[in-house]
């Protein structure tokens, strides 16, 4: 099946990435095209959960959001802030956990591109780049923390974005996200080859029912979730 084009006109251009922090990808752009659709302005606020290199969270701040974005990894950080200081544009970026660091915090969009990838272990990598998509057994580490969290984080009509892959399950995430009082929905969904890290945990991935046989394509879902 051929992948859905993807357009990066909506990201910033030129960013730059230190060793080990999670570069823009297609996951990015269906993100960026489903936040391009968001009325942003400057009584916005945004908060982005794992900024990277802070892509998603400059394209919010062009558009005259006031933007705050968290990641666990001091160099996504750090090339946030980096990134921001080359663009001119105004970021706050935080290290560490998301809910310790936005706790008694509401906002009118929060955006997040999350770990997703379904890894061995019974927990996620807590150094190293693999931090930027291990998401542990069923890739949900992060998503089901951020469904659990996004009502306490939002205000009354603010709007969650997210992207996973449909590995993970997008029913699930839509069942706890109304469970929690949202209406939710797939907004968008694209299919793209598998890369390096799923053609690596082929035999693995099979062996849990998460793929099948000689399966090439994975398919990425955006979730929009609005609290009542």
């Amino acid at each position: 099946m051929p992948s859905t084009a993807l357009s990066t006109t909506t990201l910033p251009g030129s960013l730059v990435a230190l060793p080990g922090v999670y570069q823009p990808q297609a996951d990015t752009s269906l993100l960026a095209e489903a936040l391009a659709l968001e009325e942003l302005g400057p009584d916005t606020e945004v908060l982005e959960i794992g900024t990277g290199t802070g892509a998603l969270a400059l394209q919010a701040a062009r558009r005259g959001a006031r933007v705050t974005a968290v990641d666990v990894s001091w160099p996504a950080v750090v090339t946030a802030r980096l990134n921001a200081w080359k663009l001119r544009l105004p970021l706050g970026v935080l290290h560490g956990d998301f809910v310790a660091r936005t706790a008694g915090r509401r906002f009118d969009l929060v955006v997040s591109n999350p770990p997703y990838v379904p890894a061995p272990g019974s927990r996620p990598p807590s150094t190293g780049p693999e931090r930027a998509w291990d998401a542990g057994p069923d890739g949900r580490a992060v998503i089901d923390r951020i469904c659990a969290g996004a009502p306490s984080m939002l205000r009354p009509g603010g709007v969650l974005l997210m992207v996973h892959s449909g590995m993970c399950g997008a029913g699930r995430t839509l069942d706890l996200l109304t469970g929690a009082g949202m209406a939710a929905e797939v907004t968008a969904r694209a299919e793209v080859p598998w890369g390096p890290v799923l053609r690596s945990r082929r035999t693995w991935l099979e062996s849990r029912g998460l793929a099948d046989a000689a399966e090439e394509w994975e398919e990425l879902v955006v979730i929009r979730a609005r609290l009542h």
